[in-house]
């Protein structure tokens, strides 16, 4: 199965977070168009498209409110919210045969934190006898990993991973892609577009940078506080599952 890369900007950025996981239903259909810039570039991120900043979109687009997260209404799409307790932090969307992973962070006010990150998860996939390719790709740099797994049948193996990354002001999104989007482009085209319609919610309050953005339910208020950010462990997935149709 060959692999492929999909160049466009450089430049990103990303952290991870285990998680656990709860439940319920909903539907998610039809589409929500972007706003962008005359020119086409999203200013506050750097990108050609999304994801975008919530100053940039207005709150009854329609989107999916997840708190510091709108996601975008693709048909077909499963969202699952990861959860510890009553506070999701971490959202897995499975579409047409790829699933990506969002996470949204908060980040310093002057610089972006995905190089940094980058350079950590590149780190932890090759200790772990994988291997990185860090590319262009749509959103800027990206990393293309070979992570090594354990197969049903207790082989060893490896799974392709794409990790991707996006500063925004005072905010970091990551996205870590699986399935079909990893080494097919046209797959890879409906999850970008996804990724790219994403809008974080940052908010006014005080946060340490890496620290997770909180996140709700859908149709609950602000959540408890969120817990203290663990360290980056972007494999790791957690017992409970709240999905959403």
């Amino acid at each position: 199965m060959a692999l492929f890369r999909r160049g466009t900007k450089d430049a990103a950025h990303d952290d991870g977070n285990g998680a656990s996981q709860v439940g319920s239903d909903q539907p998610l259909d039809g589409q929500v168009v972007d706003p962008s810039d005359d020119d086409g570039e999203n200013q506050s991120t750097g990108a050609p498209h999304g994801p975008w900043d919530s100053a940039q979109v207005p709150e009854t687009d329609g989107r999916l409110d997840l708190g510091g997260l709108r996601l975008p209404v693709a048909p077909g799409a499963k969202v699952h919210l990861e959860s510890k307790g009553q506070v999701v932090t971490l959202v897995r969307v499975e579409l047409e045969g790829s699933e990506l992973q969002l996470a949204p962070f908060a980040a310093p006010r002057t610089e972006g934190i995905w190089d940094e990150i980058r350079e950590e998860i590149a780190q932890q996939v090759t200790a772990d006898d994988g291997s990185v390719d860090d590319l262009p790709g749509p959103f800027g740099r990206e990393l293309l990993a070979r992570v090594a797994v354990r197969t049903a049948e207790g082989r060893s193996g490896h799974r392709v991973v794409r990790f991707l990354g996006v500063d925004g002001p005072r905010w970091f999104l990551r996205g870590v892609v699986t399935g079909r989007a990893t080494v097919e482009p046209e797959a890879a085209a409906v999850i970008e577009a996804f990724f790219g319609g994403t809008v974080v919610v940052r908010g006014a309050q005080a946060m340490a940078p890496r620290e997770p953005l909180p996140m709700h339910l859908p149709g609950q208020g602000a959540p408890p506080a969120a817990p203290e950010a663990a360290p980056l462990d972007p494999f790791v997935r957690g017992p409970e599952i709240t999905e959403i149709r």
